[in-house]
């Protein structure tokens, strides 16, 4: 199976499902959750958001406890967003990244993004499952610098 592809099972037959363009995945979203957004500057979780903030997306910080964090209302859980969002950034480990996933598309998300080292086949195929985009193991940030993807602050 090729690099960056998910077997998908359907009645006794597997495709590999290549992962979405990250290029184009970021020129579409502007509006971007950020489960396990960080409230400690010093950590990757916070510092990758408020970068993709100064870039003109749309932040939403989805943490179990904090009440604010980059400066914007933080939520417990992407159903308490209140409205569908445009990629969700995971920065949480691979156990947890099917379970984000099945949020996500329960939220209404258009595309789930695994943060750099973060890898899950389960999450891979229940976005393909659902239809929405997915990437994984690659920074936002960095991806975000080299294509030049900038939104208009809303």
């Amino acid at each position: 199976m090729p690099a960056g592809a998910a077997a998908i099972w359907r009645g006794g037959h597997s495709w590999a499902m290549p992962q979405a363009d990250p290029e184009q995945l970021l020129r579409s979203s502007p509006v971007v959750a950020v489960v396990g957004c960080s409230t400690n500057p010093a950590k990757a979780a916070h510092r990758i958001p408020v970068w993709l903030q100064g870039r003109g997306f749309t932040i939403h910080p989805v943490h179990p406890s904090a009440t604010e964090i980059i400066g914007r209302p933080a939520v417990p859980t992407l159903a308490d967003i209140g409205h569908p969002v445009d990629l969700v950034v995971v920065f949480r480990p691979a156990e947890e990244a099917a379970e984000v996933t099945r949020q996500a598309i329960a939220a209404g998300a258009r595309g789930v993004w695994l943060q750099l080292g973060i890898r899950s086949a389960e999450a891979e195929a229940l976005a393909a499952e659902a239809g929405i985009a997915f990437v994984q193991d690659r920074c936002s940030g960095v991806d975000a610098e080299t294509f030049g993807v900038e939104h208009a602050a809303a």
